[in-house]
């Protein structure tokens, strides 16, 4: 019988970790379909973002009473999977409780601190769903969730309420069945949450007590299987690109807008004709259109999104009841990412699907609501900026489109001719400091 557990188990987890390695490496490939941008530069200050921001959470700290409740889930995730380690030795060995023997008594103290671990994730799951689903913060019932958003949220809390019910269950069922003397259940001393549970299986008999133990630890480890493979269809693929996405966050100071050099080279060209290099074309893009003229860094962002709402909760455009929602932005940008991908699959290429990012997912109203205020980069905890998504789209629509309200235009053309964006001559500047002398 463990022979076959070992094998059944064997089978479940190469299957589950190709799954996951394939899943992942096409995300990676989408990635990288971006343009290529160097963010290698100041690694002692990207190693302290992706401790303080990933690791640490220090801007979920604005609100420190939601911080704490996500810190109790961060660290469940990230603590109680350590378990997880002991349950796939054992049933890769078809041992039981494998550490139990070379920790002695710290043992127990591990396990216990999981258990009270455990029973904070299952408390915080359940306040956060009723945050979304019964009080329903403002942010958690936008129209930006309507669909599989909303629902991949609630999905994922309640996964992690049955995880944990199944750890503490399949613990309490094993302390029944050492108080009665069972084979291969040895004592390891009671725990301090599922001991005190274990009264509630004295009256089952031996038989039933393995039956519910052995199905809680499948139950658990496919469980945890399956969410390992959800993850990338999921927004909280952020668990894991939450750390690589604080560590190539952009230094610059907040606000500053990348130049745009092939434009720069323009101008430079036009008012220098002689310092033009002799063969160089002209730039065949400005800004982007879609998600390959966007760098590889916005599109790590798209997949990073947490879909929180923070951003948006922020933004000045979505407040005043402007289209314009940041985490629009990001799920946007994402889906068209995805699109793309499943056309590669198909195809072995990207074939045209005489789709864009900018028009069809992103319109042209949101990308007019934005003031670049910066509001939505300040708030992201994981260190997103929607912004130069929003930059980089608007350059397009106005440089390669000719597409700006009449207002824009004028200031443009007032630009161009009187270098500056009203529509004086520049040997009028003057006049009102001369009529006053």
């Amino acid at each position: 019988m463990h022979i076959l557990q070992q094998i059944l188990f064997i089978i479940a987890a190469c299957f589950a970790i190709g799954l996951f390695t394939k899943n992942i490496r096409q995300i990676r490939r989408n990635i990288f379909l971006g343009k290529a941008e160097d963010l290698t530069d100041n690694k002692a200050q990207r190693w302290k973002n992706l401790l303080l921001l990933a690791f640490g959470q220090k801007k979920m700290f604005r609100n420190p009473l939601v911080a704490v409740m996500h810190l109790i889930i961060y660290a469940g995730f990230i603590i109680i999977n350590i378990e997880v380690l002991e349950i796939a030795l054992d049933g890769l060995l078809g041992t039981h409780r494998l550490f139990f023997e070379p920790l002695g008594g710290f043992y127990v103290f591990v396990i216990d601190f999981f258990e009270v671990l455990a029973v904070g994730v299952l408390t915080v799951c359940i306040i956060f769903l009723a945050r979304r689903n019964i009080i329903k913060l403002k942010r958690f019932i936008s129209k930006d969730l309507n669909g599989w958003p909303r629902s991949d949220a609630n999905y994922i809390l309640i996964a992690e309420i049955i995880l944990m019910c199944l750890f503490l269950t399949m613990n309490s069922a094993d302390r029944a069945l050492q108080l009665k003397g069972s084979e291969h259940y040895f004592n390891t001393g009671s725990f301090f949450i599922s001991g005190a549970l274990s009264s509630l299986f004295q009256n089952f008999s031996t038989a039933t007590l393995i039956g519910i133990e052995r199905t809680c630890w499948w139950l658990h480890i496919l469980g945890i299987f399956a969410f390992l493979n959800y993850l990338p269809y999921s927004k909280h693929l952020h668990i894991i690109l939450a750390f690589p996405n604080s560590y190539y966050a952009r230094l610059e100071v907040k606000g500053k807008m990348e130049n745009m050099q092939n434009v720069q080279n323009e101008v430079k060209y036009m008012m220098q004709p002689e310092s033009a290099p002799a063969g160089e074309s002209a730039p065949q893009h400005f800004g982007a259109k879609d998600v390959f003229e966007l760098s590889w860094k916005n599109l790590l962002d798209a997949y990073s999104c947490t879909e929180c709402g923070r951003c948006s909760a922020a933004c000045p455009a979505t407040q005043t009841g402007k289209l314009l929602s940041p985490r629009k932005i990001m799920m946007s940008t994402r889906d068209r990412l995805e699109a793309v991908g499943k056309n590669i699959n198909a195809n072995g290429i990207f074939k045209d699907d005489e789709k864009k990012l900018l028009n069809d997912y992103i319109t042209v109203e949101e990308l007019r609501a934005c003031t670049t205020c910066n509001a939505c980069v300040e708030e992201c905890p994981v260190s997103i900026s929607p912004l130069d998504i929003i930059l980089e789209l608007r350059r397009a629509l106005i440089m390669e489109d000719s597409n700006a309200p009449q207002e824009w235009n004028s200031m443009f053309s007032n630009i161009e001719n009187n270098f500056a964006p009203w529509k004086f001559s520049p040997d009028d500047r003057d006049k009102w400091a001369q009529e006053m002398s």
